[in-house]
C-alpha cells in the first residue's frame, strides 16, 4: 500500500464519512464537506473517497445504482432498500467458511466476500401499507 500525504481535503472527507452512520453517497459527502470548505470540488471529494477506501480507512459499498461509503472497516454485510435506496448494516456474523467453500468450488484463492441483501426498509413498508390502505378507502368510497 502506497503511503499518501494526508491533505486537508482528504481529512475533511474522512471526518465527514466517520461522522455518519447512514452509508452516505459521494454526493452526500461532497455537500457536507463543501459546507466546511467552499473551495473543494466534487472531483476532489470523489477522488479522496476512493483513495480512503483503497487505503482501508473507509469501506466502499457497491449497491444497485451506485456506491455508498461506510465508516466501518470490518467485514460485515449490508441490506439495501429496493424502494428508497437506504443502506443499513445487517447484524449478521461474517462467515469465513464461505470463503473456503468458494475457493474449493472455483479454484480461486478467496480472501474475502461481500454480501448485500435487498428488501424493503421499515419506513417504505409503512408507506406502502398506508398507500394501499388509502387506495382501499377510496375504492370503497370512504
Amino acid at each position: 500500500m502506497q503511503q499518501r500525504r494526508n491533505t486537508h481535503q482528504r481529512q475533511l472527507v474522512l471526518e465527514a464519512v466517520q461522522g455518519r452512520c447512514d452509508h452516505p453517497t459521494a454526493d452526500d459527502i461532497y455537500l457536507e464537506v463543501r459546507a466546511r470548505d467552499q473551495r473543494i470540488s466534487r472531483a476532489t471529494v470523489y477522488r479522496n473517497l476512493h483513495l480512503l477506501a483503497e487505503d482501508g480507512q473507509i469501506t466502499s459499498v457497491r449497491v444497485p445504482g451506485g456506491e455508498r461509503f461506510d465508516r466501518r472497516r470490518d467485514d460485515h454485510t449490508h441490506v439495501v432498500c429496493r424502494v428508497c435506496g437506504a443502506v443499513a448494516d445487517a447484524p449478521l456474523p461474517y462467515l469465513d467458511e464461505l470463503d473456503e467453500d468458494a475457493a474449493r468450488a472455483t479454484g480461486y484463492e478467496v480472501t474475502s466476500h461481500e454480501i448485500l441483501f435487498e428488501g424493503i426498509c421499515p419506513t417504505c413498508q409503512k408507506s406502502l401499507r398506508d398507500q394501499a390502505s388509502d387506495e382501499g378507502h377510496e375504492a370503497r368510497g370512504a
